[in-house]
């Protein structure tokens, strides 16, 4: 067979022929689907509809927390450490921690001015007695209290982010000072770290099922009945974090990053329509930091940027929600909020977001917005019902927060790659099957 020919078989490969929807479109498919069968299943009652769709969500975020506690002590751990790789790390480290607490008080001031022109409270017919107290409550004392873990194994266990980031923070900075003494520990840690992303990637790849689950189960059990009590509310959020993702975002990176923000948002946009979905920061987080590098963030300061924000960049479930949650909950008890406690809610925002731990939902989060203000706990059991379809915008809100901060710090450090970021393309689950059918495409070099 000649050389020619050969190529000419290896371009018309069944790689190159066969047709894969990508990733985005999959996800897309399956939201429509699980719409559809929501809304199905609870025009027609068909129960064990319910269920199924039920078991599908559950199974697939229960896949996504198998990984939490491991990926989180892993990732924390060699972040830390990545950072020695880097020129000016601790400045590279405060800086992103600056910006992160910038982009959280511009998100909690927005929520405010929403909240207090929108009065999500008023006209609900919901009352005092349609609350209850949360089975678990968040306070200033329990947030400091609880950082600090009394055994290596509960926090594991009972699956406490925060306490687990603590030890890894730890481990991480302790890994440093013994400089080489620790380079079999780091190596075995990177080893294990690739291990459980590659292992959450297929999770990941399960997504589309997953949305079907999670997205119908929704429809099923909630309806649209009970978005009408809390329109105002459920609309506030929503508009709240689309002002910070389409337009606080975008101006951000146009004036500090001199940016083009659209081709951010075609790089980043995997991540976030898988955070939508999953409601999970750290179980997007693999995508979250390799979208991150696709747009040119180097890789030693993605590795810390991303997991560092996973577990403490929040600006929808910290910022925006708690800001709108407190006013709607004041407005119930028929309690009234002063300048004061508005600037408690800001510093909450800014110092608590760490409480959210990038799992789904952000009830301690409000608790400990409602504590520090003094307001009846027995709001959180206002909001609860509503919570799943409040958490998917919130967390694809967080996550473009992290995968933004990264770019700007990169980019007014002069380290972001431009080429790199003005050719960022889709997600980067599509990149095997382009990598093989570039391989097929090739022509086989000739003998010698």
């Amino acid at each position: 067979m000649s050389v020619s020919s050969l190529t000419k078989s290896s371009a018309e490969s069944p790689a190159k022929k066969s047709f894969k929807a990508p990733f985005w479109a999959q996800i897309l498919a399956g939201l429509v689907l699980g719409v559809l069968l929501g809304w199905l299943a609870r025009s027609q009652d068909i129960s064990w509809l319910v269920t199924t769709l039920e078991k599908v969500g559950d199974i697939f975020i229960g896949l996504l927390k198998l990984a939490v506690a491991p990926l989180v002590f892993f990732a924390i751990l060699v972040s830390i450490t990545n950072l020695r790789k880097v020129n000016n790390a601790a400045r590279l480290a405060s800086r992103t921690l600056l910006w992160f607490m910038i982009t959280s008080l511009i998100a909690v001031a927005i929520g405010l001015v929403i909240g207090l022109v929108t009065n999500p409270g008023a006209g609900t017919g919901l009352t005092p007695a349609d609350g209850a107290k949360p089975e678990h409550t968040g306070s200033w004392i329990d947030f400091l209290t609880g950082i600090v873990p009394t055994d290596v194994i509960t926090p594991f266990t009972e699956l406490n982010v925060l306490q687990i980031v603590f030890m890894a923070a730890v481990a991480g900075v302790a890994a440093l000072q013994l400089g080489e003494k620790a380079q079999p520990i780091l190596q075995l840690s990177e080893s294990v770290l690739e291990l459980l992303q590659k292992a959450l990637w297929w999770v990941i790849r399960l997504a589309p099922l997953g949305t079907v689950g999670l997205i119908g189960n929704a429809i099923a059990t909630y309806g649209w009945d009970l978005i009408g009590k809390y329109a105002t509310f459920t609309a506030d959020i929503y508009v709240g974090c689309a002002i910070v993702l389409f337009v606080v975002y975008p101006v951000l990176l146009a004036t500090v990053a001199k940016a083009n923000p659209l081709q951010f948002f075609k790089g980043a946009w995997p991540a976030i329509q898988l955070a939508f979905v999953s409601r999970s920061s750290v179980g997007t987080m693999p995508l979250t930091q390799k979208v991150t590098e696709r747009l040119g963030v180097p890789k030693e300061y993605a590795s810390f940027a991303v997991p560092f924000g996973a577990t403490t960049k929040m600006d929808g479930c910290a910022a925006i929600y708690p800001a709108i949650a407190a006013i709607f909950v004041a407005q119930i008890f028929g309690i009234d909020l002063g300048v004061g406690d508005y600037l408690l809610i800001a510093f909450v925002s800014v110092v608590g977001s760490a409480a959210t731990a990038g799992l789904t939902g952000a009830t301690v989060m409000l608790t400990l917005t409602l504590s520090t203000l003094g307001l009846p706990m027995e709001g959180v059991g206002l909001l609860l019902a509503i919570d799943p379809i409040l958490d998917m915008m919130r967390t694809a809100t967080n996550v473009a927060g992290q995968a933004l901060v990264p770019v700007i710090v990169a980019a007014r450090e002069g380290l972001l790659d431009r080429k790199a970021y003005d050719e960022a393309h889709s997600s980067p689950i599509d990149e095997p099957e382009r990598e093989q059918e570039k391989q097929a495409s090739e022509p086989v070099p000739a003998a010698a």
